[in-house]
């Protein structure tokens, strides 16, 4: 995950082994966490997912317990906040290039920071990932995203296509 100063980086670092800890045999994994202030004030919300049919709202539970205790113990956020653990949802967020391996075959949402061919944002069938290019098949057109280029992508769920 980019982007995190280094505030973040010490909860990602406490929280991730948690989140997997969790998971008994079913590979639990921290997909996704964010910290910052909102009207309200400082929310950390931290997304989980479980390949083998997603999480369920006791995992979610005990993984803020847990997160929370830690994070109270450590004294690692300068600010009072509110903690927030929940599934990415349908629209998954994709971070690391396994993700993109693992959802090969889903319809993605991809922005690049850089132009890649002339464009900065893809929307198309998810191939694959190898050697730091991720590919996918662009209405028709084969294309390839360097992963390092990308800023934010997601699977883009399609509900029109289900019945």
């Amino acid at each position: 995950m980019t982007g995190m100063d280094k505030t973040a980086r010490r909860v990602l670092a406490l929280a991730e082994p948690l989140v997997e800890a969790l998971a008994t045999g079913e590979g639990c994994e921290l997909v996704d966490m964010t910290y910052h202030r909102e009207p309200q004030g400082w929310v950390l919300r931290v997304y989980i997912d479980r390949p083998a049919g997603g999480v369920t709202i006791a995992d979610c539970q005990g993984i803020s317990r847990q997160i929370g205790d830690v994070l109270e113990g450590k004294d690692v956020l300068p600010n009072a906040y509110n903690l927030e653990v929940s599934s990415p949802g349908l629209n998954r967020p994709l971070k690391k290039s396994a993700d993109f391996e693992r959802f090969a075959g889903q319809r993605v949402r991809i922005k690049t920071r850089v132009a890649v061919e002339g464009r900065r944002n893809f929307l198309g069938q998810l191939t694959g990932c190898a050697d730091g290019l991720v590919c996918l098949d662009v209405d028709g057109v084969s294309m390839q995203v360097p992963f390092d280029s990308i800023s934010k992508a997601h699977i883009e769920y399609d509900f029109s296509s289900k019945k």
